[in-house]
């Protein structure tokens, strides 16, 4: 999904940043470590004070606003094709398709004596969710019981299912 992309480049970016300053930090270290000569006006130095006092602020900032910018780009919802209500169980998850005269189907995992050679252990399950492909799709996640969580990690989409509170995600796959 155009979500995912935007999390796996953000994951690059970071890592990036990451690499940069921790291969820095190391050279300083290790300059100082294995150097004998010090200069004793580094010390006492305003202008380097001042440069190592921003510039991890300017870092911080070029992380942060790529961030944000995905954050909004999770929440934002527009004109979704079709809705669907998720609603988790103790065991199973109960699903509505609301825009087709409230279709309504439970989804079990399958025991290990039913899972075919390949298949995902407590991944698996009877009746799955059939969605449609590069149309926006509205899930409205809730919870009867307890906590719960929704996800399809290839689409980069995770809402929790709190009891008494109706979250929602758009998404296209």
């Amino acid at each position: 999904s155009p979500i995912m992309e935007e999390l796996a480049t953000f994951h690059d970016h970071a890592l990036m940043a990451m690499l940069l300053i921790s291969s820095l930090v190391l050279y300083a270290l290790l300059s100082t470590l294995t150097t004998k000569l010090t200069n004793t006006n580094i010390t006492d130095a305003q202008e380097m004070e001042t440069i190592w006092t921003i510039l991890p602020a300017i870092i911080l900032i070029l992380i942060a606003l790529p961030s944000l910018r995905i954050l909004y780009l999770t929440d934002e919802i527009n004109n979704p094709s079709f809705t669907i209500k998720s609603i988790g169980h103790q065991w199973y998850w109960t699903y509505e398709y609301t825009d087709y005269g409230g279709l309504i189907f439970n989804s079990y995992m399958l025991p290990p004596l039913f899972l075919n050679p390949g298949d995902l252990r407590l991944l698996e399950v009877d009746n799955r969710v059939v969605l449609p492909i590069e149309a926006p799709v509205r899930m409205m996640i809730t919870s009867q019981d307890v906590l719960h969580s929704w996800a399809i990690p290839t689409l980069g989409l995770k809402t929790d299912a709190v009891p008494g509170r109706l979250n929602q995600t758009v998404f296209t796959a």
